[in-house]
């Protein structure tokens, strides 16, 4: 005795993908004993606290470089110069019916200035910034990619102290 066939089920939908590209890194206070590092805090689509890196898009004609010392001044408030490149990560999320496939460009940058906050954030994404020793920086991010960026920085920074 033969089964029926199931009825067809509506036919996958397929999502657009978007690229992104976007810059930030890791600005370290080479003046404090801990080598203090500026992270900003976000609130996940969960509600959720979590502990990152600053990045964000690159407008224009910015180079990776450029950006990111763009983004670390407007998230954290701290300015800083590119020192070093410390590697890519990319990963792919999902919002309003598109796939994206974000890559972020990481660099060291040695802070120069400014007063840290999150009050410059011009997309208001940010909640929070802090200074954090570089030594505790794996234990505060949220994220394994970034704590990767961290472990590429630690190789890279000795041939910056003095």
């Amino acid at each position: 005795m033969s089964r029926p066939l199931p009825k067809p089920g509506p036919l996958p939908v397929r999502h657009h993908t978007v690229e992104e590209t976007s810059a930030g890194g890791i600005v370290v206070d080479f003046t404090t004993p801990g080598l203090d590092t500026a992270l900003i805090a976000r609130v996940n689509r969960a509600g959720r606290l979590e502990w990152c890196l600053p990045k964000g898009h690159l407008e224009g004609a910015e180079t990776a470089a450029q950006a990111a010392r763009r983004e670390v001044a407007e998230e954290t408030g701290v300015h800083g110069d590119v020192l070093a490149p410390l590697g890519s990560v990319d990963y792919w999320f999902s919002v309003s019916g598109h796939r994206v496939h974000k890559v972020v460009h990481h660099f060291l940058l040695r802070a120069t200035g400014g007063t840290i906050t999150v009050d410059n954030d011009p997309d208001q994404e940010a909640v929070d910034a802090a200074w954090v020793p570089f030594d505790e920086l794996s234990t505060r991010l949220s994220f394994a990619n970034e704590r990767r960026i961290v472990a590429a920085a630690r190789t890279v920074l000795p041939r910056y102290l003095p």
